[in-house]
């Protein structure tokens, strides 16, 4: 008999649990893909992870690096704080909609306005999922949830947020992509976008957002095959797949150089400042 070849296995970033997810949910696929981009790069000794309220708050039994429980919607402050104390530490932040979009809405803004050196996981599932299914700031109109039994009314309760669009327009975030894991060539693309974002806070680039869109089976009331489909008719033509910014793809050196391009008729933006001096000396640069 030939020897056997072990050719998939746990990546030592997950932890050998049984996982608490729904059957459908994907939260436990980008869990492994989380976990196989810190194992590739090799930074789970100096990886931190944010865990907020909401289904990705029991996000400590899962990943093996160390992790920080947050207040709800408070998880890229807690970030920011981490990174900018320890600067060499990788810090990531794990949050749904409820959490990221809505409570979290203005640290989400201003992390990224800032252009902070994290990376930011973001599953969108378009409804409020461990607290029973309540309208999300990302349900789609007329989508039925607990709050909204006869579908999300856009007279009263507004539209759904689009975060990656709306940080487009911010000059801080180096990276925003916007994935899927309903098949396997979304899962390998959802894996190439995440590690990606790990890689360009290693480098240095600056502020990464990855939105994954998701399903919630249990919620939605749905099987996860019905509730797979129900995505691709209904989420994915609201909320597009694809880069948003990629500042690396566009042709500038940092967040900083595209700032300044985009600011070009404003002298006073253009002002060398002691930290812009820094910061190019950092990327080799003259002062």
């Amino acid at each position: 008999m030939a020897e056997e070849k072990l050719v998939f296995d746990r990546p030592h970033s997950l932890l050998p649990v049984i996982t608490n997810f729904c059957p459908g949910c994907t939260h436990g696929i980008v869990h492994r893909l989380v976990a196989e981009a810190i194992d590739e790069l090799g930074i789970e000794g100096k990886t931190v992870g944010i865990s907020p309220v909401g289904c990705a708050v029991m996000g400590y039994n899962f990943f093996g690096c160390d992790m920080i429980e947050a207040a709800h919607g408070r998880a890229p402050a807690v970030a920011t704080g981490v990174k900018r104390v320890n600067p060499d530490n990788i810090v990531f932040a794990y949050q749904g909609d409820g959490d990221l979009a809505s409570i979290g809405t203005a640290e989400t803004v201003h992390a990224a306005t800032r252009g902070e050196n994290i990376t930011v996981i973001f599953i969108n599932n378009a409804i409020y999922g461990m607290t029973g299914g309540q309208m999300a700031p990302t349900s789609l109109p007329n989508q039925i949830t607990q709050t909204s039994p006869y579908g999300r009314d856009t007279a009263h309760q507004g539209y759904p947020v689009r975060i990656c669009e709306m940080l487009s327009t911010l000059d801080g975030p180096a990276y925003l992509e916007r994935v899927c894991c309903d098949t396997p060539a979304h899962v390998r693309a959802a894996k190439k976008a995440i590690k990606k974002g790990f890689q360009y806070q290693i480098d240095g680039v600056g502020y990464s957002l990855i939105e994954v869109v998701s399903t919630c089976p249990t919620n939605w009331g749905m099987t996860p095959q019905n509730a797979f489909q129900w995505l691709r008719d209904n989420m994915l033509p609201y909320y597009p797949l694809g880069v948003y910014r990629d500042v690396l793809a566009e042709g500038y050196d940092s967040v900083l150089d595209r700032a300044h391009d985009r600011a070009k008729e404003s002298p006073i933006a253009q002002k060398t400042t002691a930290i812009d001096t820094v910061a190019s000396l950092m990327k080799g640069g003259e002062a």
